[in-house]
């Protein structure tokens, strides 16, 4: 990796920590810092490209329409969808509840199941719980293997002739765990149920490709990959889609309505982007893309991978840490340093200007399988460097002094 360009790149990079030590930036898996170019495309929607979209019969706005058009096709060549199968929405989240309850809630009956795991992030568990709540339907999870992993076989074990809905992390967010989607699609779609992927930590950092995986809807966010805030994506099998009533309903997403109630939407997606869209979000997104792509996704994988392999062997051998997902596949250390409760650890670490992220990271129930309340969390990215790792594992060896941090 070409850390020098990234260092010129990225203004985070550039600063220190409110400490004055260099920042060490290990909280990637909750969000990612921006280069230049994607602040410089968020800029220039206002300051060249101000208009809103579908709104207007003036050049500004039909420019708007053209840029807002290349950025779908941007996201859908990036995970091989079709452009009509891809609705911008303000997040993972966003897009898990149009999910749930655009599709869940209408096509979901009492009595019928949806399968989740224990190592969901809340995005994926709480909107089916409302969803549960509101039709009859039971929640049921899918056993993890002894490391924490979603196997093909647990599954086949689970999934019965009433479940409906398959709900699950592409890649955990607490143990990095990579989970065999295209396999488990399989066994999905012979049982006659949905198959809902969250992306939200696989799209950053690897090749997506949603066909092959075969999943039915596949969410994902901007900000955990290099773009703004308030960006996301859905996915959505267009056959799907069709059959998904829109989350929220306003200017934008129908063909007409009258004074009697009666209402024709748009097809799919425009049927789900209500109201004046995230536009400088947009070309923030599509900025974001263009320079993942410029690096490229295996070599993003790859130097994730290498890391996490010494970040791993480099905390044992200090003897002073618990590591809990050594063998995931993606660029996520979750551990604890022995004697250390989780958030004075990170509060010690920050004291280093170590930013790492501490807590059971929005998956209350995986609390149950760790059987810790808290761990820490140390998450990689294309410009993580080993000089990161080892100020983090140099840290860990002094942990017990985090009483002495702020002295």
């Amino acid at each position: 990796m070409d850390q020098k360009r990234f260092l010129q790149d990225f203004p985070m990079l550039q600063g220190k920590s409110m400490q004055g030590h260099p920042l060490v930036w290990l909280d990637n898996a909750s969000t990612t810092f921006k280069p230049f170019s994607v602040l410089k495309a968020v800029e220039s929607y206002y300051t060249t490209y101000t208009s809103n979209s579908h709104r207007g019969d003036y050049d500004l706005c039909y420019q708007m329409d053209a840029m807002v058009a290349e950025a779908r096709k941007t996201v859908a060549d990036f995970i091989h969808a079709k452009e009509e199968e891809v609705v911008f929405t303000s997040g993972c989240t966003s897009s898990l509840n149009l999910v749930a309850f655009g599709y869940g809630l209408t096509h979901i009956k009492s009595g019928d199941e949806i399968l989740l795991t224990e190592a969901e992030h809340a995005s994926n568990v709480l909107p089916w719980f409302k969803v549960s709540e509101m039709t009859g339907a039971k929640i049921r999870y899918i056993p993890l293997d002894k490391e924490g992993r979603l196997t093909v076989e647990n599954l086949r074990k689970t999934i019965t002739k009433n479940t409906k809905i398959v709900a699950i992390a592409h890649v955990s967010n607490v143990l990095g765990f990579l989970a065999p989607i295209k396999e488990l699609a399989k066994i999905v779609h012979e049982s006659g149920a949905v198959f809902v992927v969250d992306g939200a930590q696989s799209a950053p950092h690897m090749k997506i490709d949603v066909k092959d995986m075969d999943c039915d809807f596949f969410a994902f966010s901007g900000h955990k990959m290099c773009g703004p805030t308030g960006i996301g994506v859905l996915y959505g099998k267009y056959s799907l889609l069709l059959e998904t009533e829109p989350f929220m309903t306003g200017g934008g997403m129908n063909a007409k309505f009258d004074i009697c109630g009666d209402v024709n939407f748009l097809a799919p997606p425009l049927r789900f982007e209500a109201g004046t869209q995230n536009l400088e979000g947009i070309l923030g997104l599509k900025a974001a893309i263009n320079y993942l792509q410029e690096i490229g996704m295996d070599e993003i994988t790859h130097h994730e991978r290498e890391l996490k392999q010494y970040a791993v062997s480099e905390l044992l051998k200090t003897g002073m840490a618990t590591v809990y997902n050594a063998n995931s596949e993606a660029g996520i250390v979750t551990f604890n340093i022995n004697g250390v409760f989780a958030q004075d650890a990170a509060t010690f670490l920050n004291s280093r200007g170590i930013a790492c992220r501490s807590g059971n990271h929005c998956a209350k129930i995986l609390v149950n399988f760790l059987h810790e309340v808290a761990t820490v969390r140390a998450s990689f990215y294309f410009y993580t460097t080993k000089e990161d790792i080892d100020a983090l594992v140099d840290a860990v060896r002094h942990g017990k002094e985090f009483l002495n941090a702020y002295l």
